[in-house]
């Protein structure tokens, strides 16, 4: 209670009682003009379910992929029909696992491409245990630029605690066929503060990613998703959340390593070497979100597509857009939204910065407060965050974030049409 309380009153004091932190069903959808957008399709088939993941996902059944497929397609020319031929930035694909479905990804890439002018980036995730050369080769025919391979770990006892379906020497491998092919860009996913893990564990996990070459490596730790109410909802009551100490001790020891490895930090968690394209896959401040689960941020409002794999077919494919939840943004908490990405990013553009916010006195008093405790530091013309700052930071924003992401996808995974989450 007291909590939420503290959560309420630093609301209002940032961006003021207009904004209404709640999501309500709309019967009319609007879609404003737009010329330019990000574009996220969300595949939710899961041969092997991490049972630590929150997202929404579903396990395998060809008898769905038919029908899901279709209504994709089918939400895409809607968004088509309401927009024309717009230009479409960048394409984030994930999920779930989206590569359980190769062939269809590649039907659905061309639909975009023929309706859309692509001028980006087409980025996609997998799993270590999902991909071969086949699946590398047709991924490359269908124009995928960045790639980010779920490897979590080099270590055979962690990946069995992990409840993956493949060992280290096929994540090597599957890492190597994707380094081999010419991406723009290859990220492989590390996790760390696993049960019974140490730094040394943990150091041999960097190593062998030193070692592999790949060009970016995300690194992160259970997240409290598995010991919230989503958690509860996906059964994984039985994760154990890593202590504060713990994960600080590690991440100090993974962000020195990458720092002495010659690494650019390049988000809190990530890190990238050389001058491949940076993966990120939660740092777009516009999009819209195609699938069951997905969401769209859009100028001024944010909308959530229905969490339920059927009733998003049924509704797809009967001419409707699938938004089951919206929540009108304002100016302030926009202005904000951007604010809680760059904090991610770790480095914050000073004259864009000043663009956003002009002299507004409670940022000012914010940052130097941040630079007094020695989380943040100027850096020519930009802000960038410490490492300490990194890690402290994030984990504050993390209290407020993942339990508003927490209550709404809790919501939505039992109720397919929802009149009302507050948050």
């Amino acid at each position: 209670m007291i909590v939420d309380f503290a959560t309420r009153t630093i609301r209002r004091i940032l961006v003021g009682k207009e904004q209404r932190f709640v999501f309500t069903r709309k019967e009319n959808i609007a879609i404003p003009p737009l010329s330019q957008i990000d574009l996220y399709i969300h595949i939710p088939f899961c041969r092997n379910k991490c049972p630590y993941c929150p997202y929404n996902r579903i396990d395998y059944d060809v008898n769905l992929v038919g029908p899901y497929t279709r209504a994709v397609l089918s939400e895409i020319e809607q968004y088509f029909l309401r927009l024309g031929k717009i230009k479409i930035s960048s394409i984030y694909i994930g999920g779930g696992t989206p590569t359980t479905v190769i062939d269809e990804l590649g039907v659905i890439i061309k639909s975009i491409r023929e309706k859309f002018a692509i001028t980006g980036d087409i980025c996609i995730e997998t799993t270590a245990g999902d991909l071969n050369e086949d699946i590398i080769r047709k991924l490359k025919d269908f124009g995928v630029d960045l790639i980010s391979i779920g490897v979590q770990s080099f270590d055979d006892a962690f990946l069995k605690i992990l409840g993956r379906n493949y060992d280290a020497a096929k994540a090597c491998s599957a890492v190597n066929i994707a380094l081999s092919s010419n991406f723009r860009s290859v990220n492989i996913d590390l996790m760390f503060a696993l049960p019974g893990q140490n730094i040394a564990n943990v150091l041999d996990d960097l190593n062998e990613a030193l070692k592999i070459g790949a060009n970016q490596v995300t690194t992160y730790p259970l997240f409290t998703f598995p010991y919230s109410s989503v958690g509860r909802y996906l059964k994984i009551r039985k994760v154990k959340m890593p202590g504060i100490f713990r994960l600080r001790k590690m991440y100090k020891e993974i962000h020195n390593f990458f720092k002495q490895n010659g690494y650019q930090r390049v988000s809190v968690w990530g890190f990238k070497k050389g001058g491949s394209p940076r993966f990120s896959s939660v740092t777009r401040d516009t999009y819209i979100g195609i699938g069951a689960g997905a969401g769209s941020r859009l100028p001024d409002v944010f909308y959530l597509n229905t969490f339920s794999v059927k009733d998003y077919i049924e509704a797809t494919l009967t001419g409707r857009l699938p938004i089951a939840l919206a929540m009108d943004m304002t100016p302030k908490l926009i202005k904000y939204y951007w604010l809680y990405w760059r904090f991610y990013d770790t480095y914050i553009d000073s004259q864009q910065l000043c663009e956003k916010f002009g002299k507004d006195v409670k940022l000012k008093v914010m940052f130097s407060l941040a630079k007094l405790l020695g989380l943040a530091k100027e850096n020519g013309n930009q802000i960038e965050l410490t490492e300490r700052g990194a890690f402290y930071i994030h984990l504050l924003q993390n209290h407020f974030i993942l339990n508003y992401i927490d209550r709404v996808w809790s919501a939505a995974m039992k109720e397919s049409w929802p009149d009302k989450i507050e948050i």
